[in-house]
């Protein structure tokens, strides 16, 4: 199975990383791509609108708010892959700074490689992460 992932190091500590994207719901407080998160089923769901229109719809599948830690499935999106399984983790390197970690599998839909969907991913992944460091400048 295809997979893809990005880490980066955020200089404040896992605690305050994970107050910020530890929330289900949280995205569009710090992921400029998602404009707007409706929770549904209880918290579980998450209807996501992306800047340029398209509906995303995820399900949490585990949630570890001590591991700082959860893992998601896609039920509607317009990516080209079924099978999604994607897990975002917070983890402390020292009192003041955290390593996040954004990785996911995935099986490409006819038409589309291995490649494309990982390379596609990593970027999600990528710049992503990149948007969250943004949130705690140096």
């Amino acid at each position: 199975m295809p997979t893809a992932s990005s880490v980066i190091e955020i200089p404040v500590s896992a605690d305050q990383v994970w107050q910020l994207i530890g929330g289900f719901d949280s995205l569009p407080d710090w992921l400029p791509f998602i404009v707007k998160s409706e929770a549904r089923d209880g918290g579980r769901v998450r209807h996501l609108q992306t800047a340029d229109g398209a509906v995303i719809v995820e399900r949490l599948q585990t949630f570890d708010n001590v591991a700082r830690t959860y893992s998601y499935t896609i039920e509607q999106s317009p990516f080209p892959v079924s099978a999604y399984l994607a897990t975002l983790q917070v983890e402390a390197l020292t009192d003041t700074s955290a390593k996040v970690t954004w990785s996911g599998v995935f099986t490409p839909v006819a038409g589309t490689t291995d490649a494309q969907a990982e390379e596609l991913f990593a970027g999600v992944y990528r710049g992503g992460l990149e948007a969250l460091r943004a949130n705690f400048p140096d």
